[in-house]
């Protein structure tokens, strides 16, 4: 004997004490699944005969119960469950989460649910017990239907051991279909717009006698959003051409408010002939009779969405919230045909429709029609395909997964809508519907404990505490949020030198990469700057069509904390400018087949307000030890003079003076006053992302010389990053390359940034870190004080750790790498910040700054 359950369902378990509940459960369902009575009194009472403890036992059960449900995981409750009040708010809670409420009853007779008791020492009460609870069961079974149990299954004690549970899918889940789909929206009728559409889309469409036959393009399917019907000038011939396709397996079809509407009129009930319904009825006249009939078996037998692709996409007529999708309630279906309204009525006497694409959250892409509008918009992995064909708009359908629009226009205005078209957007909008929802952002999508999943990283983690520090230093201090798509990675030192006098070199950094396989890296230059991040437009149409900057801005310049680099708008905008120049003449656009840019860079001086860094934190340590030190020496020659034995104490004080005079010199290297761009010079070493690319997959060299045409085009401004490639197994190279490091700081340079040659590198234990910061001597002054190569404290910084460093480099790594290929695909903004607040929230972790 074969049982079949609905694979989403809440299955109860009806039957006496004794009737063998537990051990039918035991039998046919995991554990997990079972949530059992007994159990929850004794979680609750440590006593699960505990009676005192049943309504906090069942306040457990039903919450575990709740949780499983909106998880959409089968869930069996394992209770007596013979009274109707019993039943009645389990029946309540499969409603609210849209699952379809199951009765097992096991009828048992009564002389054997008390042997069993009997023999169990936890169960002795009396016979009455059990026979109380068989008549309160048999006179429920009548009844069970209509207490809102969509399947009722009575088994007897000759079935129990011979039953076979089988979990069937619902209606609904066609997950194991992956595509790929055309999904055409709201036809009403117009043949000839369907016909032209299929041909564009690739399918051969030639006519019978009657009907149609249709022959789809390799491996695509057609999927119909319903609303087939009402208001055009052929319904006939678009029933005929959808349900041959449906029936011939080339195409699924889900019904509209309006196929449901004609389908109670055809099975004889009350309808109003209106919106349209007068037209059909008119020329379904003209068809046979038995034709008519076909016509209500097909719509009766439209389910109300499917589950497609794995869980990847949505489609129903109306739309469909993420709690009701792939689940079947009258509510669910209700939904799927007409949406969600206010209650209230608009100027047009139309019911208001609420919102809900604009609070979609879900990972299944929807797409639905029903609502027309004059162009089919992206709104938080949302897209409604109707566009008002028979109003005179067009027919579209999406190509999934392509996520291609492809439309025809209609021949006509067939119908005369109640509110134009025009009135639902009297003009293109200036913005995308995407971008005009992103101008307000939910506190909500940032706060709080956050487990993000990125590509390079499964899920990292991003803490409370520090997911508020970024969201006060956003909202105090960042630029436009709209630009804000890309935040860099920190960078670790390599492990620390034991050479005398020496804390950094890129012998480890050589050690690092090699021992975890890496054979060929990159040295960059390392310019004694700011890093930033640019993002930059081919003009002011590309910014708002892209990232939906209304402003007339055509770009940005932005810290690594996600602050404007330029607080003079005028500089900004000229240094935007120049770069403009730079990307037009050298060719950029055209070769990369893009209109923007996001750039890796550093940008020199170290600040646009260098002469107030400066004389605030910089020249203030140097001019104060320098005036000490001098009253230092000038007392120490006095007591010589006096004949006090000094030791080597004036000798020390020396060498303080000459660190205190390398530490100056090291700072006025890098620092100078800037007034105008005149003194401004910005090298980038990453191409990020342009349009439809994020360039991970491409190695350093690529970055560095597809940028370095950039800079010959303005090498005012722009300054080309100098590297050399490093063979880890050539022990010539590698000597070379630490030759141009010791160059390049013995000259007063920063250093270099050692990297594998691939973007992304891997080693045996996952992903490598993207890059190591050699810094010069003299440099480090500046980051470790002028006396930090005093053997004292030198060896104190030996002692660093770098785990957590190295570890936050991945993370923000992945988080940054992640957040460029959101707003690559057009993902919505708060999707684009998650990973963005990630990174800044990440950077308040507690981890010394001057690694």
């Amino acid at each position: 004997m074969k049982l079949s359950l609905p694979e989403l369902s809440l299955v109860l378990l009806v039957g006496p004490s004794g009737a063998g509940k537990s051990t039918f459960a035991r039998r046919h369902f995991r554990e997990t699944e079972v949530l059992s009575s007994d159990t929850c009194r004794g979680l609750v009472a440590d006593d699960e005969n505990a009676q005192d403890a049943t309504v906090d036992a069942f306040e457990v059960l039903r919450f575990v119960a709740a949780k499983r449900l909106a998880r959409g995981l089968l869930t069996v409750i394992d209770a007596t469950n013979t009274q109707p009040e019993a039943r009645k708010p389990l029946v309540a809670l499969a409603r609210e989460y849209h699952v379809l409420p199951v009765a097992l009853v096991l009828d048992v007779p009564e002389r054997t649910c008390h042997a069993r008791n009997q023999s169990r020492p936890d169960r002795q009460f009396g016979g009455h017990v059990v026979r109380s609870q068989l008549q309160q069961l048999h006179r429920s079974l009548r009844g069970l239907e209509r207490e809102g149990f969509r399947h009722v299954h009575i088994l007897k004690p000759e079935h129990l051991d011979a039953v076979q549970v089988e979990r069937q899918p619902l209606w609904n889940n066609r997950k194991h279909e992956t595509g790929p789909f055309d999904i055409i929206g709201d036809i009403h009728g117009c043949l000839d717009e369907l016909l032209a559409l299929l041909t564009r889309l690739g399918y051969a469409v030639s006519r019978r006698e009657v009907g149609f036959d249709v022959r789809p393009p390799e491996g695509r399917k057609a999927v119909f959003l319903g609303d087939l019907v009402d208001r055009g000038p052929d319904i006939p011939g678009v029933l005929r051409l959808v349900m041959g396709m449906v029936e011939a397996g080339t195409a699924l079809c889900v019904p509209g408010n309006h196929e449901t509407k004609l389908l109670r009129k055809l099975r004889g009930k009350d309808v109003k002939l209106s919106h349209g319904l007068a037209q059909t009825l008119e020329q379904l006249e003209r068809e046979p009779p038995e034709w008519r009939a076909k016509v209500a078996d097909f719509i009766d037998g439209l389910v109300s969405h499917y589950v497609l692709d794995g869980g990847r996409l949505v489609v129903a007529h109306a739309g469909l919230k993420e709690s009701m999708q792939g689940r079947g309630s009258g509510k669910v279906r209700e939904f799927c045909l007409y949406g969600e309204t206010t209650g209230e009525t608009d100027e047009y006497g139309l019911p208001v429709r609420h919102d809900w694409a604009a609070g979609y959250r879900g990972k299944a892409m929807v797409v639905y029609g029903h609502t027309p509008v004059p162009e089919a918009e992206w709104l938080n992995n949302t897209l409604c395909v109707d566009t008002g064909c028979v109003y005179g708009g067009k027919l579209t359908a999406l190509r999934y997964p392509e996520k291609e629009r492809v439309s025809v226009p209609a021949a006509r205005v067939y119908c005369e809508p109640v509110k134009p078209l025009g009135a639902v957007a009297p003009m293109l909008p200036a913005v995308s519907a995407q971008q005009q929802h992103d101008d307000v952002l939910d506190i909500e999508d940032v706060l709080g404990k956050r487990i993000v999943n990125t590509r390079l990283i499964q899920s990292v983690t991003v803490r409370e505490e520090n997911a508020t520090a970024a969201l006060e230093a956003m909202s105090r201090f960042a630029l436009h949020p709209k630009w804000l798509v890309y935040l860099p990675p920190t960078m670790s030192p390599p492990a620390t030198r034991r050479e005398a006098g020496l804390l950094e070199h890129p012998a480890e950094a050589f050690g690092y990469y090699r021992h975890e396989g890496v054979v060929k890296v990159i040295c960059e230059e390392k310019h004694m700057g700011s890093r930033a991040v640019v993002v930059v437009c081919r003009d002011a149409e590309v910014a708002r069509r892209r990232f939906g900057v209304t402003g007339g801005e055509v770009g940005a310049c932005y810290t690594r904390t996600g602050r404007r680099f330029f607080n003079d708008v005028s500089l900004e905008a000229a240094f935007l400018a120049r770069l403009q120049t730079a990307f037009e003449r050298s060719g950029f656009w055209e070769e990369h087949g893009t209109d923007w840019a996001c750039l890796d860079c550093e940008l020199m001086p170290w600040s646009l307000k260098a002469q107030e860094l400066v004389k605030e934190q910089y020249a203030a340590v140097g001019s104060a030890a320098r005036a000490s030190l001098a009253e230092a020496l000038a007392g120490l020659e006095q007591a010589g003079g006096r004949g006090v034995e000094l030791g080597d104490l004036a000798l020390r004080f020396e060498d303080k003076v000459h660190s205190v005079d390398r530490y100056v010199a090291a700072y006025r290297r890098y620092c100078w006053p800037v007034q105008s761009l005149e003194g401004v010079r910005l090298a980038p070493f990453h191409l990020l992302a342009t349009e439809g690319a994020v360039h991970v997959d491409k190695d350093h060299v690529w970055h560095l010389e597809t940028l370095a045409k950039v800079c010959r085009a303005d090498e005012g401004l722009l300054l080309a990053t100098r590297y050399r490639v490093v063979d880890l197994s050539d022990a010539q190279s590698v000597e070379e390359g630490t030759r141009w490091w010791e160059a390049l700081t013995s000259a007063g340079g920063e250093g270099m940034v050692v990297k594998p040659l691939s973007f992304v590198a891997r080693g045996g234990k996952g992903l490598l870190q993207p890059a190591i910061k050699c810094r010069g001597k003299d440099y480090l002054r500046i980051i470790y004080g002028p006396e930090y190569t005093a053997m004292p404290n030198l060896e104190r910084l030996r002692e660093r750790g770098l785990s957590t460093k190295r570890s936050l480099a991945l993370r923000e790594l992945a988080l940054g790498i992640e957040s460029l290929e959101r707003f690559v695909r057009k993902e919505p903004l708060r999707r684009v910040h998650e990973c963005v607040f990630g990174v800044l929230a990440l950077e308040s972790e507690p981890v010394d700054p001057r690694l």
